[in-house]
């Protein structure tokens, strides 16, 4: 894949076949998606002019602007009865080359996109990031203003490329009647659509500190039910040691 970097925007030719749908419909359909990583964490899909169906763009008389990207004109977006209002952009006349004959879509208002026949959530997976998970014998201790919430000696922790690793434990090493479920959801497009937890009786870093996959995806099925902490907010304890919180955009 060809990557170039120009007003600090990374740019790479995608090799998979990408699909977004509005309203049952097919509103774009291309094997050659390009990423671009507008901010650091993740890449956004920006898919060619004529994989699009035009004539379900229509635009609003609105335009956006991006300091690296330039000025881009907004797009309402109908399909059979859905529609969705400047939900597409595109910089035509961007001083990025490369950026000028592409659409970018709102991923949030679309009902679904596809890498290749399977769905993916969130935000496009980067080809840069790995998810490894591993068992381990290591005594893993987690405590919340003084409280011990679990420990457990036979851990799966989850290393993934640009955070600290995840200590995912059984629920039988938990304890649960300290911890309350909450209304939160959010999906991962690399584990699946996640569950969190609460624990009341520390109102400063209680709200949603844990969470659970209770149907990962299936390269992510080996933490299936386990529960994992915050590590940001609450202390840790490996083998007896306590570690230091990680600093990271949940902090």
């Amino acid at each position: 894949m060809e990557t170039t970097t120009k007003r600090n925007i990374r740019i790479e030719q995608g090799p998979k076949r990408v699909r977004t749908y509005l309203g049952g419909h097919v509103v774009a359909d291309t094997t050659n998606p390009v990423l671009v990583w507008e901010i650091p964490y993740y890449p956004a899909y920006y898919i060619p002019k004529q994989d699009v169906h035009a004539e379900m763009l229509t635009p609003t008389g609105e335009t956006t602007h991006s300091t690296s990207r330039g000025d881009g004109t907004l797009y309402t977006i109908k399909a059979g009865e859905a529609e969705a209002p400047n939900s597409a952009w595109q910089y035509e006349n961007s001083p990025i080359d490369e950026l000028r004959d592409l659409i970018r879509f709102d991923w949030n208002a679309m009902d679904a996109w596809f890498e290749e026949d399977e769905q993916v959530y969130t935000h496009p997976r980067d080809p840069y990031k790995r998810v490894d998970i591993l068992a381990s014998s290591r005594t893993v201790r987690i405590e919340l203003d003084g409280v011990t919430l679990a420990e457990s000696s036979q851990p799966r922790i989850l290393f993934e490329t640009g955070l600290p690793p995840r200590y995912y434990l059984p629920k039988t090493d938990v304890r649960m009647d300290l911890l309350v479920p909450t209304d939160k959801e959010t999906h991962c497009p690399y584990k699946g659509k996640s569950g969190y937890y609460s624990a009341p009786h520390s109102a400063d870093m209680g709200k949603d500190v844990a969470w659970w996959y209770p149907t990962p995806l299936p390269e992510s099925q080996k933490i299936a039910g386990l529960v994992a902490f915050y590590d940001e907010h609450v202390d840790v304890f490996i083998d007896g040691d306590k570690q230091e919180r990680p600093k990271t955009p949940f902090s």
